[in-house]
C-alpha cells in the first residue's frame, strides 16, 4: 500500500474545520513534500515526524513521501498535524495497518525521541471533530482532561508514538482521561475588603448586573483598584456555553491551567499600560492570536492608569466593545474572535496624583485637561458608568469589616437582578441590559413614560448628552430597578443612571 489518510482538525481563529492528512509513498528519489498551504511550524514537521519515527523503532520509507492536507485551500497552522502525519506515514508504507484509526482524529506534536506533547487549542479542535460526526479522537496526554469535556465523544490519550504503533498494530489500550474534578480553587477578593466607597461599591453593583462599562476616576489609594478586581466576584458563574466559549480561547492562547477543566468563573484581564494594540485586541504574524480583549470574553478587562496606555491601544477597543468581537484581517487569513467583556477603566485625576485629592495638585489646569484628554470622547462615549471616588476617611479606613457587605451577598441581588433582565429581553433574544438595541429601548412596551425622561430629553436637546448617551442611560435605569426589584425604572431610576453616567454629584 503507498496512500493512507487519518483525520485531523485545523483551527482558524477559534473555528476548527476536519482535515485530511494524506500520504503518498512513491519511487523516486528520496524527498518529502508537504502541500495544502502549511505554515512554517508544519513545514518543519518533516524534520521532527522522521526523528520521532526512526527513534520509536520504526522503519523509515526511502521514497519520495508526499503529503497532502485538505482541503487544500484552508491555510494550516501549527504542530497539531505531526502524530497523523506520521501515522498516515507509516500506514502508507505498510507498516501499519490504519483500520483502527478510522473516523478517528489525531492530534499532537512530536518530540524527536517520539514523544507526543501537548498542543494548543484541543478544546475547539474536538468541539469541531465532534460537529463534524467524528465520536474519536486521540490527543496527548497532557491534553486529556480537556479535550474530554466535549460530551459525545470518545477520548484516548498517548504519550509517545510507540504507544499508538502499539494500538494500531497489537490492540493495546491507550490512556484514559482523568475525568475526576479538580479541587476547588481559592476564592478571590472580597468585596467586604473594600473600606468606605458607598458610591464605587454601588458603581460596581450596577455595572455587574447590567453587564456595564465603568470608569473610576479618584486620586491613589481611593480603591479603584480593589474595588475592579473584585468586580468578578459579583458575577455570576459561567453556564455551559459561555465556559466552552471562554475555555476555548484560553486553550489557543495556552493559558488554560493545569487540568483543562472548564473556566467557570468570569475571566479578569489587566494588562501593563505599556500594551501594544497587537497584545489588546489580538495579533502575532501568521494568524492572529486573541488578545486580552478576547481572554476577557464573559468577563472582566481591567484598564489601571488607563490615561498611560497609547492612544492607538485605547481607539482599538471601541469597536469591540460596541460590537462584542474583533476581527482580525492578516495576510495569511481573516479570523474573529469573541470580546464581549466589561471594560473597567482606573485614572487619577491628573499627573501628580496627590494622594491628598484636587486641593493638593501640583498640575497646571492644561496639564489635568491633557491628561484625562487621552481618553477620547469616542471611547468614553461607550463608558455606561462613570463615577468620581474621593479619598477615603479614617472612620471608612478603620471601620470593622465584619460591618460591610460581602460579594456573596451582593452577588446574590446581581444574580437576582440578571434573572429579571433575562426574563424580560429573552423574547429579543438577550440577556443583559447593556446588550439591548436602542430603538428596542425607545418602541412600546419598552420605552419609559415621558415624564420619567424630561430630564434625559432635555439633556439630549442641549448637546449635554449624546443618542449613545440617550441609550445608555435608559439601559442603566432598567438595571437599578432590576437591583431594586421594580418592573420599570421610575424618575429616581432615571436619575440615578444620569448621575452615574455623567458623574454629577459625586
Amino acid at each position: 500500500m503507498s496512500y493512507a489518510k487519518v483525520l485531523c482538525v485545523g483551527l482558524v481563529g477559534v473555528t476548527g474545520h476536519l482535515v485530511e492528512v494524506e500520504a503518498d509513498l512513491a519511487p523516486g528519489l528520496p524527498a518529502v513534500v508537504i502541500s495544502g498551504l502549511p505554515d512554517t511550524a508544519l513545514h518543519e514537521a518533516r524534520d521532527r515526524v522522521r526523528a520521532a519515527v526512526v527513534n520509536s523503532g520504526q522503519r523509515w520509507p526511502n521514497r519520495r513521501i508526499t503529503l497532502n492536507l485538505l482541503p487544500a485551500t484552508l491555510p494550516k497552522f501549527g504542530s497539531a498535524f505531526d502524530l497523523a502525519i506520521a501515522a498516515a506515514l507509516l500506514g502508507g508504507s505498510g507498516e501499519l495497518p490504519l483500520l483502527p484509526l478510522e473516523r478517528v482524529v489525531v492530534l499532537g506534536e512530536l518530540g524527536l525521541d517520539g514523544t507526543v506533547r501537548p498542543v494548543r487549542g484541543v478544546l475547539p479542535m474536538v468541539a469541531a471533530a465532534a460537529r463534524a460526526g467524528v465520536e474519536r479522537v486521540i490527543v496527548p496526554v497532557d491534553n486529556a482532561a480537556e479535550a474530554a469535556v466535549i460530551p459525545g465523544v470518545r477520548v484516548r490519550a498517548v504519550d509517545t508514538l510507540h504507544r499508538l504503533v502499539a494500538f494500531v498494530r497489537d490492540g493495546v489500550p491507550l490512556i484514559e482521561p482523568d475525568t475526576a474534578d479538580p479541587p476547588p480553587g481559592p476564592d478571590g477578593p472580597d468585596l467586604a475588603d473594600v473600606a468606605g466607597q458607598d458610591l464605587g461599591r454601588r458603581a460596581l453593583e450596577v455595572a455587574a448586573a447590567g453587564g456595564h462599562h465603568l470608569a473610576l476616576l479618584g486620586p491613589p489609594g481611593a480603591g479603584k483598584t480593589m474595588l475592579a478586581e473584585r468586580l468578578p466576584s459579583l458575577l455570576p458563574r459561567l453556564d455551559d456555553e459561555a465556559a466552552l466559549e471562554v475555555t476555548a480561547l484560553h486553550s489557543i492562547a495556552g493559558l488554560l491551567p493545569a487540568g483543562g477543566r472548564l473556566l467557570r468563573r468570569p475571566p479578569f484581564q489587566a494588562p501593563h499600560h505599556t500594551a501594544t494594540v497587537a497584545s489588546l485586541v489580538g495579533g502575532g504574524s501568521g494568524l492572529a492570536r486573541p488578545g486580552a480583549v478576547s481572554l476577557a470574553h464573559r468577563g472582566v478587562l481591567f484598564l489601571d492608569e488607563a490615561p498611560e496606555f497609547s492612544n492607538g491601544a485605547l481607539e482599538a477597543l471601541r469597536q469591540p466593545l460596541e460590537n462584542g468581537r474583533v476581527q482580525l484581517a492578516r495576510s495569511r487569513g481573516g479570523t474573529e474572535y469573541p470580546a464581549r467583556t466589561q471594560l473597567v477603566l482606573a485614572a487619577n485625576p491628573c499627573p501628580c496624583a496627590k494622594p491628598a485629592g484636587d486641593a493638593y495638585c501640583e498640575c497646571a489646569p492644561q496639564v489635568r485637561r491633557r491628561y484625562l484628554g487621552r481618553l477620547s470622547g469616542p471611547l468614553l462615549d461607550r463608558i455606561d458608568v462613570q463615577v468620581r471616588l474621593l479619598p477615603v476617611r479614617a472612620a471608612e479606613l478603620l471601620e470593622v469589616t465584619a460591618g460591610r457587605e460581602s460579594s456573596a451577598t451582593v452577588a446574590r441581588r446581581v444574580a437576582a437582578a440578571r434573572e429579571a433582565a433575562r426574563d424580560r429581553w429573552e423574547p429579543l433574544g438577550r440577556r443583559l441590559n447593556a446588550e439591548i438595541p436602542g430603538p428596542d429601548l425607545r418602541r412600546p412596551p419598552w420605552r419609559l413614560a415621558r415624564d420619567d425622561t424630561a430630564e434625559l430629553r432635555s439633556r439630549l436637546d442641549s448637546g449635554a448628552v449624546s443618542a449613545r448617551g440617550f441609550d445608555r442611560i435608559t439601559r442603566l435605569a432598567w438595571t437599578i430597578a432590576d437591583l431594586d426589584g421594580r418592573d420599570r425604572p421610575d424618575r429616581e431610576d432615571v436619575r440615578e443612571a444620569i448621575q452615574l453616567r455623567t458623574g454629577e454629584g459625586t
